[in-house]
């Protein structure tokens, strides 16, 4: 959604330029989660637009000259939310569809499920709780790896209690994809 928002202009240019030394790997819980958001960004657009319209119809019954000034610039703020929503919507589908092209996926397991409902972190989160073990168990695999964790979500992945997790599992946690091309650039010197 960062993408598709151009929160992190950088991070749709690690995806298209991503490097061929590092492997994308992404929990599949994060493809289900980012299409959960944008149908619940959805409602919530619509919802705003049912609004609009009906300040739109509103000020259409007033004769006033503040009415038609306010008519013309609700019709106008209309229009511009529709084509930034289609803007949006088209950067998530190819952002979406480039990373599942370029990822490998963390299937979640009966294992990993068993982990997340086991350990005391996160416990009101269960989405990010699955995304974290996931996470973890794809790094046990690969111990002898640099693995590095990238979400623009440091509300819940950057807490005390997370950020130790990860770094007890030698994953090192970068909220701002400049942080992660600034460490990255440093490695290859």
């Amino acid at each position: 959604m960062s993408i598709a928002k151009r929160q992190d202009s950088q991070a749709q240019e690690l995806l298209q330029n991503t490097p061929s030394s590092l492997l994308l790997v992404v929990p599949s819980i994060c493809f289900v989660e980012s299409l959960t958001t944008l149908e619940q960004e959805e409602k919530y657009n619509l919802d705003f637009l049912r609004k609009l319209d009906i300040q739109i119809n509103q000020a259409e019954r007033d004769n006033s000259d503040n009415a038609r000034l306010l008519l013309s610039r609700l019709e106008q703020s209309r229009t511009s939310f529709f084509q930034r929503n289609n803007e949006i919507k088209e950067r998530f589908d190819l952002a979406f569809n480039q990373l599942a092209m370029k990822s490998e996926m963390i299937t979640l397991s009966k294992g990993i499920f068993q982990v997340t409902l086991n350990r005391a972190i996160l416990e009101k989160h269960i989405i990010y709780r699955i995304i974290l073990e996931c996470i973890i168990f794809h790094a046990g695999l690969h111990p002898n790896k640099n693995k590095l964790f990238l979400s623009s979500n440091s509300k819940e992945f950057g807490r005390r209690e997370v950020m130790e997790v990860l770094r007890d599992t030698d994953i090192q946690y970068f909220n701002k994809t400049q942080n992660f091309l600034g460490w990255l650039q440093s490695q290859s010197h």
